[in-house]
């Protein structure tokens, strides 16, 4: 469930995330004035963390986003989610069906695009929010094991190795990107990680189990380092 963000160049490289079409006009989020910065895509995979977006760090994206000066545009898959869960319970509901860009525009407040018709010629940087539908319904992994598989030798962070208790519950997931030709960098919930070759920016968020400022510090470190790399 952590956070990951890759610049234009590797956007455009990495163009399994989507088929990527001509040039949309760029709408803001939430009608703001225009105003200049970077132009970030965020690509949600629905509402709720067990079958889509972990909303919190979705929410903390577009506030770190909103105080750096960016243009924010949202973009969600238009198909079905695998399953559907019931948050009460952490169980499959088997009787709902449920559609990803319906679902993510709850975050975006309605003004959500299909990914179908995401352009990197629009965009000087893409923020994945974790949640398990970063794994059901993008690309079957989590965020950062994203980048691992589409980037060989990309560096990311998904905190620590090791649980420490139950601290980092899914400290397993090391292995995966390992696996994967990445390279794993330990770092803490409030911190992230840069790999400035491939211009990748990640940090731990709920892959801890820690209090929710922390996880907020955490993601306002990314978002800064990214939006940093696009002024370069």
């Amino acid at each position: 469930m952590a956070v990951r963000a890759l610049l234009a160049s590797r956007l455009r490289a990495a163009s399994a995330f989507a088929p990527l079409h001509a040039s949309t006009p760029r709408a803001a989020l939430h009608g703001s004035a225009p105003r200049p910065g970077a132009r970030v895509a965020l690509v949600l995979s629905g509402c709720g963390v067990y079958d889509g977006t972990e909303l919190h760090e979705a929410s903390a994206v577009l506030v770190h986003l909103s105080r750096g000066g960016a243009e924010v545009q949202i973009f969600a898959p238009d198909i079905p989610q695998m399953h559907v869960v019931d948050h009460t319970k952490g169980q499959p509901s088997e009787s709902e069906t449920r559609n990803v860009l319906t679902e993510s525009a709850r975050i975006a407040r309605g003004k959500i695009t299909d990914l179908a018709r995401l352009s990197a010629a629009n965009h000087d940087a893409a923020i994945f929010p974790g949640g398990f539908g970063a794994a059901k319904n993008l690309l079957c992994c989590i965020a950062p094991v994203l980048a691992a598989k589409v980037l060989r030798g990309v560096e990311v962070t998904v905190g620590h190795e090791q649980e420490e208790g139950g601290r980092w519950p899914y400290a397993g997931t090391v292995e995966a990107i390992k696996a994967l030709g990445a390279k794993h960098c330990v770092k803490g919930v409030t911190e992230a990680h840069v790999d400035q070759k491939n211009k990748v920016v990640t940090t731990p968020a709920f892959m801890c189990e820690t209090e929710l400022h922390h996880i907020h510090d955490g993601i306002g470190a990314m978002v800064k380092k990214v939006l940093e790399l696009c002024q370069k």
